[in-house]
């Protein structure tokens, strides 16, 4: 063997139970009891919690938009990943009016490819079909390549990013004659937009309205017409950074009827409330769609208990302090978005550690699930046959949030000093060490192009 995790309680989706586990090329080769074998490498794990690899399936790296780039590249945003556990990565793949699918994804490949710190995987996010549609044929190609969901926008018309009503009908139609799970940002740009010429023509420009100009209905409106057109076409959904209380109760109600509809949230709707646009540094927390108000924080937590929202992601896209500070008068010049691919994992591990959310919950909503809804097939679990992404997580110890101790590319964070119990003491991607006690040991390349089956099985 080429690695021996001894003496750790191994944390599953369905339970915890002390074993060790054995690692030979990349691989889970066994787990179990007093296990016959010798390594080339043995790790004593006694007092720690041995977790697979958390996957972030939504973040946008080295991404052009609101006129820069966002502030982690494919380096540094993967090598902060894995020191926070995550050792697959999503990043959205931006397709312009005039490029194919597979030609925008080897596009971010060649950048990519070479520097990744963690395993990376594709969406494709779709603004235009064409004048004949014809990027509907390049659906059963991409999912051939192992691209196996489409992202729309409902909303950024003015960035060219926005589909309409009939072209997401038309989407999910042929998503759904070739397995392809369509992705939703679910936001009504006509509300955002008369509200935004409302507020600057009163010359009410703060980052408070930001959140007033995309309240929880303009959100919740978008969520159920996305739910509408999946049920009518009898396509699946999964619908990104759902951050309202009204849209998860219509996503519970999807899927009380049974309908393949998929949820995620992230950790910044969790922790926050819409109070934060009030802060001097309230320009930072500027991410579409904004964090809500404290009835809909509570209804996220309640949601991840019960089962109606899948999956915890981040929706990682930092942006420089210099730049954040472009709209500190006028919130519409500030660029969408806030960093978190590292604080996934321990703030998701320290609500467990709290006792708000069990370990096992958890693990189904950082690693589990997201393997299985969007096709990994060698991830998200610490079983037999399956990719060695390890990590060994230490309840006891108290670490405190700081751009100073992070390993992103951006000099600021939304997180800072936010305390957190129990964190992750090392990473290992397919059996390598990649993060050890608050240092990255890897290097840039480590990581692969992950290649995925069907989406939407969960």
């Amino acid at each position: 063997m080429d690695l021996l995790i001894k003496n750790g309680t191994i944390v599953s989706g369905g339970g915890e139970y002390c074993a060790d586990l054995a690692v030979k090329n990349g691989k889970i080769a066994a787990i179990g009891t007093a296990l016959p074998f010798t390594a080339k490498e043995t790790v004593d794990a006694a007092g720690l919690y041995v977790l697979p690899g958390a996957v972030d399936a939504h973040t946008h790296l080295q991404m052009p938009f609101g006129g820069t780039v966002s502030a982690d590249s494919y380096e540094t945003g993967t090598r902060a990943a894995v020191c926070g556990g995550v050792t697959t990565v999503f990043d959205y793949a931006i397709q312009r009016k005039g490029k194919g699918i597979l030609e925008t994804v080897e596009e971010r490949r060649a950048l990519s490819d070479p520097v990744i710190c963690a395993d990376l995987a594709y969406h494709c996010a779709i603004t235009n079909l064409g004048e004949k549609s014809e990027l509907l044929d390049e659906f059963k190609k991409a999912a051939d390549y192992g691209v196996t969901s489409f992202k729309c926008f409902m909303v950024y018309r003015k960035e060219g990013m926005m589909i309409d009503d009939g072209m997401l009908m038309r989407i999910m139609e042929r998503a759904g004659e070739t397995g392809i799970l369509t992705n939703v940002h679910a936001e009504n740009p006509d509300a955002i937009d008369a509200r935004i010429a409302e507020f600057a023509a009163a010359g009410k420009k703060t980052p408070w309205y930001h959140y007033l100009s995309r309240p929880e209905f303009v959100e919740a409106e978008a969520v159920k017409r996305a739910i509408h057109w999946a049920r009518a076409l009898d396509a699946k959904l999964y619908i990104v950074h759902l951050a309202c209380a009204e849209g998860v109760e219509a996503v519970a109600c999807a899927k009380a009827h049974g309908y393949p509809i998929f949820a995620e949230t992230c950790p910044q709707y969790l922790e926050f409330t819409r109070d934060v646009y009030k802060r001097e540094d309230g320009r930072n927390f500027v991410c579409s769609p904004p964090i809500k108000g404290e009835e809909s924080r509570a209804a996220l937590w309640e949601a991840l208990a019960r089962g109606a929202i899948d999956t915890v992601a981040t929706d990682h896209c930092p942006f420089k302090q210099a730049e954040k500070d472009w709209g500190k008068d006028d919130f519409t010049k500030i660029p969408n978005g806030c960093p978190g691919v590292e604080n996934l994992y321990p703030y998701m591990l320290g609500a467990a550690n709290s006792g708000k959310i069990s370990f096992p919950l958890a693990v189904r909503l950082c690693a589990e699930n997201p393997a299985k809804i969007f096709g990994c097939a060698e991830k998200g679990s610490l079983t037999p046959g399956k990719d060695a992404d390890i990590v060994l997580y230490d309840r006891h110890k108290d670490f405190t949030i700081s751009v100073k101790n992070m390993h992103s590319g951006c000099d600021q964070t939304i997180w800072e000093g936010i305390k957190v119990k129990g964190y992750p003491v090392k990473t290992f991607l397919r059996g390598n060490l990649v993060y050890d006690n608050g240092e990255y040991v890897g290097k840039p390349g480590d990581g692969r192009y992950v290649k995925r089956g069907e989406s939407g099985i969960l």
